[in-house]
């Protein structure tokens, strides 16, 4: 697992030493990636002992060492630094330790990808031009498919069709191939995480799934129609479903997903049903990448409250997807400038 430190002025130092303290984590083969000021800072909030080996970027090129260790890229100086507020130091710091370890299992060395929360805010102070980490992980990666965020619980998954874009926007970017790509990669996904022939509820965009267009004509003319494609296909789906009851459906038993159309609507019933064991996975790129499902916590980050529930399931998953899919081919040696390399990718991609 390559792990990508957080944002230094929130609560995700204090996860990455909390998740490398926990005892399930202890026989784990884990690279940390970021400052090492800022992690042993986190240790302190946390109050753990950690006791890693710290590597310069220039001592990876062909292969990571077992067991935890930190290569430390020295970008956050921790002296002077507020606590529980952006700051573009910090969100340079974050595009930096993500592009790097994007970079570390995009040659094959790491085997899954996790990073403790980002705060956008910081990262657009650093970056003007940043979006999301969809977009960045496209463009660093070279991508020839976007991927997609999925919300896992152990009750249920949640896809979605669009993510961080203005709602006004939402109905515009819905097409019938976009959503039954998204329906298609739900089922690669799943089924990728060793659960086969998912039983998808597609949510309606609008009230009572349109109430026969009185509502609006995306759920007739578009929702239902990829819906339509996807079950001719032998996919295992069902929609447009109201969204207001599509996940009562699926909680009690019926569907294993919902794959809904913008990012709250799925986010707020995920987070009311498990707001401290929500992982956010983001899939389709060969290797998984996780995440907290929850954000920075600046209103508690310095004060060792920072709850690890969601932090340590992202990992557990993180290492079982990586553990069910076979081990990619074709390691390449990483150049000795490696990092700085992913720092200026970083610098370039987001602009």
């Amino acid at each position: 697992m390559a792990l990508a430190i957080g944002d230094a002025g929130g609560v995700g130092p204090e996860l990455a030493a909390k998740l490398l303290a926990h005892p399930q984590m202890q026989d784990r083969d884990i690279v940390v990636v970021g400052d090492a000021r800022v992690l042993r800072m986190g240790a302190e909030y946390a109050g753990v002992a950690l006791d890693l080996p710290v590597l310069a970027a220039d001592a990876l090129q062909a292969e990571l060492p077992a067991g935890r260790v930190i290569v430390d890229l020295a970008n956050c100086p921790v002296e002077g630094r507020s606590l529980g507020a952006s700051s573009p130091e910090a969100g340079a710091a974050s595009l930096q330790n993500f592009a790097a370890v994007l970079r570390l299992a995009q040659s094959g060395l790491a085997d899954a990808v996790m990073f403790t929360p980002f705060n956008k805010h910081s990262m657009r102070l650093a970056r003007p031009a940043y979006v999301d980490e969809i977009g960045f992980i496209d463009a660093t990666l070279g991508a020839a498919r976007s991927g997609r965020e999925f919300n896992v619980l152990d009750e249920v998954w949640n896809a979605r069709v669009t993510s961080h874009i203005p709602l006004r926007e939402v109905a515009s970017r819905l097409s019938v191939e976009r959503i039954l790509d998204s329906i298609r990669l739900t089922v690669e996904v799943m089924e990728g995480a060793g659960k086969p022939k998912p039983r998808i509820g597609v949510a309606a965009l609008n009230p009572h799934a349109g109430d026969g267009r009185n509502f609006g004509d995306e759920d007739d003319d578009i929702i239902a129609p990829a819906v339509a494609r996807a079950a001719a296909e032998g996919i295992r789906v069902s929609g447009p479903i109201p969204s207001d009851t599509v996940f009562v459906r699926a909680t009690r038993g019926e569907f294993d997903a919902v794959l809904t159309m913008y990012h709250d609507q799925g986010q707020i019933a995920m987070k009311l049903m498990g707001f401290d064991r929500g992982v956010t996975l983001i899939a389709g790129y060969g290797f998984p990448i996780v995440t907290p499902a929850h954000g920075t916590a600046f209103d508690i980050a310095g004060q060792g409250k920072a709850d690890l529930g969601a932090t340590l399931a992202a990992a557990r998953l993180g290492f079982d997807l990586a553990k069910l899919n076979p081990p990619r081919q074709g390691q390449a040696a990483l150049s000795a400038d490696w990092a700085t390399e992913a720092v200026a990718e970083a610098a370039r991609v987001a602009g």
